[in-house]
């Protein structure tokens, strides 16, 4: 049987050259994105979850924490920072100037133009703001626009709802379920995951862009709007 007859996936050009992430900083207009450096950022964020998250639950789905105290937070913080894959980043209010959540590009697939977004976690003063929804809008852009990925990932535990519904959210698809896929604390952990494609960004890209609009909000920094409403 001649090949001919059998359907293939269309031809890819050829990937940008600068796929890797080079660790530069990412400026929104609400919250800046800086390499994470143990010395710089690492008491403001112990502190933005030290008092506020008394039950640890930033780290319920984390495969790391909850801390017992600085030392120990600082210690870990340490390790993070030279690390080449997952490339470390922490998430900064410009109103405030302090360091107040963590999230990485992870899993490169170079080859493939795939990378995935992780361990993100935000502080209590982080959840649900303008800040956060900048902060994942930052290294979206960033994975697209700068290193020029075909894919994008974002993988949580199944249980995870506030992730499930961020990564809807924000734009990706949901691809399913990875059954077993992980050992996490001692328990299983089935992965559940979602993915952008490069030709699904500027579509998304617009939706951030309208939302993050002074007139999305009122003078209570409330959404008048929501993302892609």
């Amino acid at each position: 049987m001649s090949d001919r007859k059998r359907p293939v996936g269309p031809i890819v050009d050829p990937l940008p050259p600068g796929l890797v992430p080079d660790l530069r900083p990412l400026f929104g207009r609400w919250t800046r994105l800086e390499p994470v450096a143990a010395a710089q950022h690492g008491r403001d964020l112990y502190e933005s979850f030290a008092d506020s998250d008394p039950d640890g639950a930033v780290w319920t789905y984390m495969g790391y924490g909850p801390f017992a105290d600085f030392a120990t937070f600082e210690g870990w913080l340490a390790k993070q920072e030279p690390s080449r894959d997952p490339w470390f980043y922490a998430f900064i209010r410009r109103d405030t100037g302090k360091a107040v959540g963590m999230g990485a590009f992870m899993r490169l697939d170079k080859a493939n133009g795939v990378i995935e977004i992780g361990h993100i976690w935000f502080s209590p003063a982080l959840q649900r703001t303008r800040e956060a929804t900048e902060a994942i809008y930052l290294m979206m852009r960033h994975c697209f626009d700068d290193l020029g990925v075909r894919r994008l990932e974002w993988k949580c535990h199944s249980m995870n709802a506030p992730s499930r519904k961020a990564a809807e959210r924000f734009g990706f698809t949901y691809e399913g379920i990875f059954r077993q896929h992980l050992i996490v604390k001692g328990r299983n952990r089935d992965t559940a995951w979602y993915a952008m494609l490069d030709t699904e960004w500027p579509a998304m890209a617009a939706k951030f862009q309208a939302w993050l609009r002074d007139e999305n909000f009122d003078a209570q920094g409330r959404q008048k709007t929501p993302l892609g409403g």
